[in-house]
């Protein structure tokens, strides 16, 4: 009986021990501190209302007056600079673009640290309005890759919201690989690890993940002090809610929009890709566009081939309903039906 006993007590004692390390370990999430200002930007910054400043990185044309503007939001781990070879070329198309170091990115505040989606969405908006400010006259454009895309799905379709005031999104490999898609061994462990070893250091060493065939740019990238190479588990735990957010809106999003997907992406997993696919609105004239490179990587508008799709984006940028010069668009359809790279392991 005593042995029972001791057992017993054994158990439970565990158990108030894991409750106790649950409650104490929460994840970490930086959200913007109180409104104190309205939003403001310079050339060199975006300042939120809570007085958080955003790096910015804007590319102009050389000569005249830009015809478009464009928006861009990186993705996890990566900073506002991501954009500058597309925007260099885009500058030679007449458009200017801007790129912001999102929250606990780049050179932003709380560096490594996740500030929750609400957030990464409320600095779209406002930073948004500061782009249309500058720019009453022209069509304005944003651009999403993986996580950014996954902030723009989750902007543009949340309930209740009146739509993006803008002349169409630009989506690179959106970050969908949400909760409901993963095994379920993958969600139990990213939840026990959050919230018992949220500092955890993750990095993706050794996982033989191909993300661009452009090697000498992947090299520049490790050496870069400004991107991340070893991320919080809590901040994943916050990528994945970020991820449920924007898959949960799909049915929803129906915007004016250009949607960009290598086939060889290994980053995002492609039957999470293919959900999100299937449940885009169907009908007659749908708003979305979809565009699948055979040869694409999940850095798209990074790869070595990538002078083809930025001729597609700026062709698109023209006028969103001709035909793309790379022949890449698909119907979603044949894009749930095509075989377009191994399966996923």
């Amino acid at each position: 009986m005593n042995t029972f006993v001791g057992k017993y007590l054994m158990r439970w004692m565990g158990l108030l021990l894991l409750v106790h390390l649950i409650s104490a370990c929460a994840p970490t999430v930086f959200e913007p501190g109180p409104s104190i200002q309205t939003p403001t930007m310079s050339d060199e910054a975006l300042t939120m209302a809570d007085g958080a400043g955003l790096p910015l990185h804007i590319w102009k044309p050389e000569a005249g007056a830009p015809r478009a503007a464009v928006l861009a939001l990186h993705g996890f781990n990566d900073y506002g600079l991501f954009f500058g070879d597309l925007a260099t070329y885009l500058a030679g198309e007449g458009v200017v673009s801007y790129a912001y170091d999102q929250r606990g990115f780049g050179g932003a505040p709380n560096t490594g640290y996740w500030a929750g989606s609400d957030a990464y969405i409320a600095d779209l908006k406002a930073s948004l309005h500061l782009v249309k400010q500058r720019h009453p006259d022209i069509p304005v454009f944003l651009f999403g890759e993986s996580m950014g895309g996954a902030v723009l799905m989750a902007a543009a379709t949340a309930p209740d919201e009146a739509a993006l005031p803008v002349d169409g999104l630009i989506l690179a490999a959106p970050a969908v690989w949400a909760r409901e898609t993963m095994p379920f061994y993958q969600r139990w462990a990213l939840w026990l690890a959050s919230h018992t070893m949220p500092w955890l250091p993750l990095s993706g060493r050794g996982l033989k993940i191909k993300p661009s065939d452009n090697i000498e740019m992947l090299r520049a990238l490790g050496r870069d002090p400004l991107v991340i190479k070893e991320t919080r588990v809590d901040a994943v735990w916050g990528l994945a809610n970020l991820m449920d957010r924007a898959m949960a809106g799909a049915s929803r999003f129906n915007d004016r929009s250009l949607i960009l997907y290598g086939a060889l992406d290994e980053i995002i997993k492609k039957h999470a890709t293919l959900e999100m696919l299937r449940r885009l609105p169907t009908g007659p004239e749908p708003g979305y566009r979809i565009a699948l490179y055979e040869n694409g990587y999940h850095m798209l508008i990074r790869d070595l081939g990538a002078e083809t799709y930025w001729r597609d984006i700026a062709a698109w940028m023209r006028d969103s309903t001709s035909p793309l010069p790379s022949g890449a668009e698909r119907l979603r359809e044949e894009v749930l039906n095509k075989t377009v790279s191994q399966s996923d392991n």
